[in-house]
């Protein structure tokens, strides 16, 4: 059976991967701060649960929650990193807290995590996956995100960096960047405003949480088995363009630069390559 270790598993994505993967058959290691939410979700997926109540801003915590899951119910085959905060925080209002607390939860946990799963894992001579759960906003910073796009920047370095030493050791290391997904969330409460702004795709639909799910689900697979180091982006498109802006010119518009014509040189060297 296989053993999925999953943090932030009482929000509403870490939530819907959990529930992906019991789906599956597989035995889920849940971890998150909120212990009530945590024992909600155990209690809704069924027996095959352990659950871990752990504040990841603890240095120790991403080492301590693999290690005893590992320990307690056997070796652990796929390590999802889903916690992360999301304050609105203006880059001129940072202070040294909010930002060491930030890059605590959404960079420092999923590294120290997926150290701790690589050495027991290069230990006992198993292979395995992490996927760090990233965002859109790594590409394209906001108004009051700029402490969480770098720290969602970094997280996919790290993933890369990872994936570049580990995979010698037969674990794989990849990141899914969701777009805006609306769910219910005190820790990462969003407006109505930007959430109508922010939400503008070009399939024209809200993603879900199991948009997300299914897709780690795929990644951290068989099917996958020859990926790593990527980021894959389930975002409906979003990070395809500037869908919600105008065009430059309207078509016809006498004042619109017309298109620069193909040299013939080109032309002839593209029909013979």
């Amino acid at each position: 059976m296989t053993h999925v270790l999953v943090t932030g598993a009482a929000g509403g994505i870490g939530g819907a991967i959990a529930e992906e993967f019991a789906a599956q058959g597989a035995f889920l290691t849940l971890v998150d701060r909120d212990p009530a939410a945590l024992r909600r979700t155990g209690t809704r997926l069924g027996t095959r649960t352990a659950t871990r109540a752990a504040d990841l801003t603890d240095p120790d915590a991403p080492t301590a929650v693999v290690e005893a899951a590992w320990a307690e119910s056997g070796p652990v085959d796929v390590l999802v990193n889903a916690a992360g905060v999301y304050p609105s925080l203006d880059m001129a209002e940072v202070d040294a807290p909010a930002w060491d607390r930030l890059f605590a939860v959404n960079l420092r946990a999923p590294v120290l995590a997926t150290a701790a799963f690589a050495r027991l894992a290069g230990r006992h001579g198993r292979p395995g996956s992490v996927i760090n759960i990233s965002s859109g906003s790594a590409l394209r910073a906001r108004p009051g995100g700029g402490p969480y796009a770098s720290s969602k920047a970094a997280l996919e370095m790290a993933t890369r960096a990872a994936a570049l030493e580990l995979g010698v050791h037969g674990i794989r290391v990849n990141a899914v960047s969701p777009g805006f997904v609306p769910v219910a969330s005190d820790c990462n409460p969003v407006s109505a405003e930007y959430a109508a702004a922010i939400g503008t795709n070009p399939l024209n639909r809200p993603g879900t949480p199991q948009d997300i799910a299914r897709a780690v689900r795929w990644l951290a697979g068989p099917d996958a088995s020859w990926i790593t180091g990527e980021v894959l982006r389930v975002d409906g498109g979003s990070s395809t363009g500037a869908l919600h802006l105008p065009r430059i010119w309207q078509p016809g518009d006498p004042r619109a630069t017309p298109p620069a014509p193909v040299p013939a040189a080109a032309t002839t060297e593209g029909h013979t390559r």
